[in-house]
């Protein structure tokens, strides 16, 4: 597709979706915090052929597209975080997030994900930023998705919140 087909999402037109991107948008700023927030594009015209994805305010994106789910369907939070996370590694050229006790790249996982956990396994109510650490036998969670700044260490936590504070008082 061209880019005369791809648009950025109205506020509210995908609900779900949405709401989910404000959780990883809170990460994303938390680690990135000289970036613009994340955003929902959709491609195509007509509903039932339309792609929404996930990206860089300048509206590029990596990765597969998603659908706002129905009301009976998983929560889009994992989707949603999978989808950013891709375009953030894609395009930035860099692992997201990352664990800061063992350097390594984070994934989307249910809460309480043991390291011999695999897809297509149900996926209980939390969703974290889950490490496989150095062995895969100090697998941890790190953060639920939207949660991250907890997880930061010190200063860079302390500098994540005082921004959060100054943009809740701007807005």
């Amino acid at each position: 597709m061209n880019d005369f087909d791809s648009r950025r999402a109205e506020p509210g037109e995908f609900p779900r979706l949405g709401a989910a991107l404000d959780l990883v948008n809170r990460d994303f700023a938390a680690t990135f915090p000289d970036r613009e927030p994340l955003v929902l594009m959709v491609w195509g015209g007509d509903i039932g052929e339309q792609q929404i994805y996930v990206a860089l305010s300048d509206g590029t994106s990596q990765g597969n597209g998603l659908s706002e789910p129905g009301d009976a369907e998983a929560d889009p939070l994992v989707h949603v975080a999978e989808a950013a996370q891709e375009t953030v590694v894609e395009l930035l050229w860099q692992a997201w997030p990352v664990c800061p006790f063992h350097k390594l790249g984070t994934h989307p996982r249910p809460e309480g994900t043991t390291a011999d956990w695999e897809y297509g396994e149900s996926w209980g109510p939390g969703v974290v930023w889950w490490c496989r650490g150095h062995r895969g036998g100090d697998c941890h969670d790190l953060a639920s998705v939207g949660e991250l700044v907890g997880a930061l260490p010190g200063k860079q936590r302390r500098e994540a919140r005082r921004r959060e504070r100054r943009r809740g008082r701007a807005g």
